[in-house]
């Protein structure tokens, strides 16, 4: 699938910036020159670049790379919200993470985004009908970076998922704009019920490394979860939760904690 450039009219500051950095990097780093230059430099934008990473990483005997690539160009070439959240994902990540020095670190290292746009062509191809490839998708995206999004799952833009380990995020499971989540963060359901049955999670909330949501329950705005909690209830907006099972021990502390990231709660106050 070709796309069309105008050399004059086009300008994506975010590529050229990442294009710089690839450059860069082959010129103090020589050895990192062919994978460079083959998930970024040989592209013209970042879909496509982004196109090459995902079926690169999904490939494998049962489904080829080049059969994988077209699929993934089909989806952004229908949808180009997709792209637009690969955006609002990479700029969260590289604004939020301290080890996040350049742009062109998520896209050639970081699983945690990697597995974000896997799983936003699996929940296209949800959406399409097309059911068995969009499960295709998620096992290999499991498989390969360890993290379960089921692709019925609905995630909104700039969403951070840091470490990235033991994700798992269920069918009906609803994630807002501007979340930042840790490694082991479970999104479930309680084994009980059969339809709406996991977790509705809204803007600008933090969920620390660990912490489990279990149940068709409502996660405020702006509120945080302490890492290793187990939160079985709704939590109200612009709190925190911390424990097991997870109480409010305080308020979030700050108007946007998926941005700011600070995950100290006060001692003491997740005592019983």
């Amino acid at each position: 699938m070709l796309e069309q450039h105008n050399s004059v009219t086009s300008v994506d500051p975010v590529w050229d910036r990442i294009t710089r950095e690839a450059r860069e990097a082959v010129e103090t780093q020589p050895l990192m020159g062919g994978l460079i230059h083959a998930c970024i430099l040989h592209h013209k934008s970042i879909q496509r670049a982004l196109s090459y990473r995902i079926a690169a990483k999904l490939a494998s005997n049962e489904m080829s790379m080049v059969v994988l690539r077209e699929i993934v160009e089909d989806a952004y070439a229908a949808d180009a919200s997709l792209i637009e959240a690969a955006r609002a994902d990479l700029m969260a990540v590289h604004e939020r993470d301290p080890a996040s020095l350049r742009l062109l670190q998520p896209i050639l290292y970081f699983k945690g985004y990697q597995a974000m746009q896997a799983y936003r062509v699996s929940h296209w191809l949800w959406n399409q009908g097309q059911k068995d490839l969009a499960y295709f998708f998620q096992m290999r995206t499991s498989e390969i970076f360890g993290i379960d999004i089921h692709p019925g799952a609905r995630m909104g833009k700039g969403i951070m998922i840091d470490h990235a380990h033991s994700i798992v995020i269920g069918e009906t499971a609803v994630v807002g704009d501007n979340v930042s989540m840790l490694h082991s963060v479970t999104l479930g359901g309680t084994g009980k019920e059969e339809e709406d049955r996991h977790p509705k999670i809204e803007d600008g909330v933090l969920i620390g490394a660990g912490a489990k949501v279990l149940g068709n329950i409502r996660v405020g705005h702006c509120s945080r979860i302490a890492a290793g909690s187990v939160v079985l209830e709704e939590v109200p907006p612009c709190t925190t939760v911390a424990g097991v099972p997870a109480k409010i021990v305080g308020e979030a502390g700050c108007a946007q904690p998926a941005i700011a990231m600070d995950q100290v709660v006060p001692a003491g106050s997740t005592d019983n």
